[in-house]
């Protein structure tokens, strides 16, 4: 029977030495904070504040329609400028879009000739410049084509869809993309660190130390697993306090402590793959290589990226092998929809299960790979 005094003495032995790793101590900083802040907020699908500046030379009905059209959170107000305004403010990054309507544009407009509106774009701000130029012209194409038609188009369907978002009203990428994240980091640290840890004490020759002592290859294995995991679960139980819910103000509906339950069982699963990956490679580049092999995979095909409805059937059953399928499963039912143990049951099985599996065969790695 494993020692708890070995196994807890081993695994503060685990804390210290990772404390006196400055690489992977910034890893696990910039990993779950400026990390998740980028990854929710970086390249968003619509524009976002966006600044315009426009040039009304016609001053009628319709160019301030059009200027009323642009609104938030989309678009800032937009502010009316002069010619001479249009450029400077483009050039100091001021405005990321401006608008000159001509003169006569609503009567050009009404007596069936061509108009034209000049839209200037800062391509600088790539955040915004595409999506937002295409945001802007379908405005404008609604707005010229309902005043034109002298009444805003509204068809009368015999069935009509009311749809009601529920946890994400305005669709705002960075509520999806932050909890996704923190996923992502809980998958991504557990594995590197115990899988380092492993490498770390066959490089610095301490793993023949271990072996002289009265230990055992599965106390080894539990004082590695408990203690990163331990480390991974109060950095991501910070993030989503500080950084998803402090920083970036994304509401959190569930609880959090069932969350942390499921992402103990998850970090049981991932601990023991980054044990197997540390008896496999020989070297830190080795393990690198292999958790790129086998994270990306993982990210892709379980369901955090795109749903897994519109994969293969093959795939989907495979990938019910692997915890994070279940995890994300799990995260987001609590995180967005407020589920309780009722709902999640399934899936904490399931990572029970796997976590077991990939435990009893990183256990028997790690005893051959020490004989």
């Amino acid at each position: 029977m494993p020692s708890l005094g070995n196994i807890l003495q081993l695994g503060i032995k685990e804390l210290r030495s990772l404390a006196r790793d400055p690489a992977m101590v910034l890893l696990i900083l910039y990993a779950f904070s400026l990390s998740i802040h980028t990854s929710a907020t970086a390249v968003p699908e619509s524009p976002h504040r966006a600044t315009v500046g426009v040039v009304n030379e016609d001053a009628s009905t319709l160019s301030w329609r059009l200027m009323d059209a642009l609104q938030m959170p989309y678009f800032l107000p937009p502010e009316s400028i002069t010619r001479e305004q249009m450029d400077t403010g483009m050039d100091s990054g001021r405005f990321t879009f401006t608008l000159d309507i001509p003169p006569d544009f609503q009567r050009d407009l009404l007596g069936g000739r061509g108009a034209e509106i000049q839209l200037n774009v800062d391509a600088t701000q790539v955040s915004q410049a595409f999506t937002g130029a295409g945001h802007i012209q379908q405005i404008m194409n609604a707005e010229v084509a309902e005043f034109l038609a002298r009444h805003r188009a509204e068809p009368v369907m015999p069935v009509e869809a009311v749809i009601r978002t529920a946890y994400n009203p305005n669709l705002d990428r960075a509520w999806f993309g932050a909890i996704n994240s923190v996923i992502d980091q809980i998958t991504m640290l557990s594995i590197i660190l115990t899988g380092a840890a492993l490498i770390r004490e066959r490089e610095h020759g301490t793993i023949e130390h271990l072996l002289v002592m009265p230990i055992t290859p599965l106390e080894i294995m539990l004082a590695k697993v408990w203690s990163m995991a331990a480390v991974v679960l109060v950095a991501s139980a910070l993030a989503l306090r500080l950084v998803v819910q402090g920083w970036l103000e994304v509401p959190v509906r569930g609880s959090l402590e069932l969350f942390l339950l499921g992402a103990a069982l998850h970090l049981f699963a991932t601990t023991s793959m980054g044990i197997l990956f540390g008896t496999l490679a020989r070297s830190m580049p080795q393990l690198g290589l292999l958790i790129i092999l086998v994270l990306i995979p993982l990210q892709i095909l379980s369901g955090g990226m795109t749903p897994r409805e519109s994969m293969p059937e093959l795939v989907q059953q495979i990938m019910l092998a692997a915890p994070t399928t279940h995890f994300i499963q799990l995260a987001q039912a609590v995180l967005f929809r407020g589920a309780g143990v009722a709902v999640i049951w399934p899936q904490l099985l399931a990572l029970a299960a796997i976590g077991a599996g990939f435990f009893v065969i990183a256990l028997s790695r790690l005893r051959r790979s020490l004989q």
